[in-house]
């Protein structure tokens, strides 16, 4: 009996384990939607309220027309005692009688709903708090989840992929070498060109002073100084 004792406890602990699981996979899922219930009861409840209110202005309306009809009444009553109908003023007086016990009535219907009313609008009021902290709450667990999935994900690609992404590198830094290879053969040549290429000499001439471009320099610098020459006022 106990070994089949402890195979049912360990069934148990197990299902326990696979039902816990489950509901760890799908936690945001299953408190998104119950948040939506509970949104859906809000409303419910705020259009409660809405029938609470009606039927408090409903009453208000009633305790004011009996205090309308209690003041009518009341000086009907002195109009009849004005007019010696003492009978009449009375009868008129049992009338209101009954209508201040109906206002009485009506009165405290009027409290309870008003109680009622304020009740039920804090009640909403800390519910929709609540449910603004559980969204919150629920949305920090979503990005949580989203950014421990990306960091999972990018580790998991790096482990696996460690040699591929080796192999990137290596080929990077093949290209890389080929760039500055061929960057320093252009460099090569053109200093190769400067030296001893067709325009070397006219360059050596060049910086020795000798050559068309140096006489074609000279003689624009002497007229430009000859025009300042000229331009300048006699006595200076």
């Amino acid at each position: 009996m106990s070994v089949i004792r402890k195979m049912v406890t360990l069934l148990r602990g197990s299902a326990r384990e696979i039902s816990e699981s489950i509901v760890d996979a799908n936690a945001t899922t299953i408190y998104s939607q119950e948040i939506d219930d509970a949104r859906q009861a809000l409303q419910q409840a705020k259009a409660d309220l809405t029938g609470v209110m009606a039927r408090q202005m409903q009453a208000e309306r009633e305790v004011k027309r009996l205090q309308g009809e209690i003041h009518r009444y009341e000086g009907l009553a002195v109009e009849a005692l004005d007019k010696a109908q003492e009978a009449l003023a009375e009868e008129v007086a049992a009338k209101v009688g009954e209508l201040e016990l109906t206002l009485a009535e009506q009165s405290r219907s009027l409290q309870i709903f008003r109680a009622q009313v304020q009740r039920l609008k804090a009640l909403i009021q800390a519910a929709e708090a609540r449910l603004r902290e559980h969204e919150r709450e629920v949305e920090i667990a979503r990005t949580t989840e989203s950014v421990y999935r990306a960091t999972r994900s990018i580790s998991d690609n790096i482990a696996s992929g460690g040699s591929r992404l080796t192999s990137a590198r290596e080929s990077l830094e093949r290209i890389r070498r080929r760039h500055e290879d061929l960057a320093d053969r252009l460099q090569a040549g053109e200093q190769l060109a400067q030296e001893f290429g067709a325009g070397a000499l006219d360059q050596k001439l060049a910086d020795a002073g000798i050559g068309p471009e140096v006489v074609r320099r000279q003689q624009v610098m002497d007229r430009i100084r000859a025009r300042r020459a000229g331009a300048k006022p006699e006595g200076t």
